[in-house]
């Protein structure tokens, strides 16, 4: 939805890199409309473009910086990581990815782009992970 404020997973992010030209149009249109992405975003894409996709530092910020044009930034604070813990413990998910979940209701978004998550589910009756990769 056009009034959706939307935060966006790190694999979203990666797919704007990837030799699936589906994944990687898709992941451009949803970002291209704006949104949120937090810090631990950056740091995770960050060590994958370096480790998995052997990019320089130079090219990692170059691109960041992009992304950093379309997307608000969220600081991790202690209140994100509390949530989060209190998101691993009640929804069942992993650490990290409450960390991201808990990001995005601190940000006020009602969508989080996630490829990696329970594609439909309502997170504390505000945020709906989605998967934008799904016909």
């Amino acid at each position: 939805m056009k009034t959706d404020k939307a935060f966006f997973d790190t694999n979203i992010v990666l797919y704007l890199l990837s030799e699936n030209t589906r994944k990687a149009d898709r992941a451009e249109a949803v970002i291209a409309l704006g949104g949120v992405i937090s810090v631990q975003i950056l740091n995770e894409f960050s060590s994958v473009a370096s480790r998995k996709l052997k990019m320089s530092y130079a090219e990692i910020r170059d691109t960041l910086s992009i992304i950093r044009t379309v997307c608000q930034i969220q600081a991790v604070t202690i209140n994100i990581h509390e949530r989060g813990l209190d998101i691993a413990e009640r929804y069942g998910y992993a650490l990290y990815d409450s960390m991201v979940i808990s990001a995005a209701l601190e940000s006020g978004c009602s969508l989080l782009y996630s490829e990696d998550m329970q594609h439909g589910q309502k997170i504390d009756a505000q945020l709906t992970i989605t998967d934008p990769f799904l016909e």
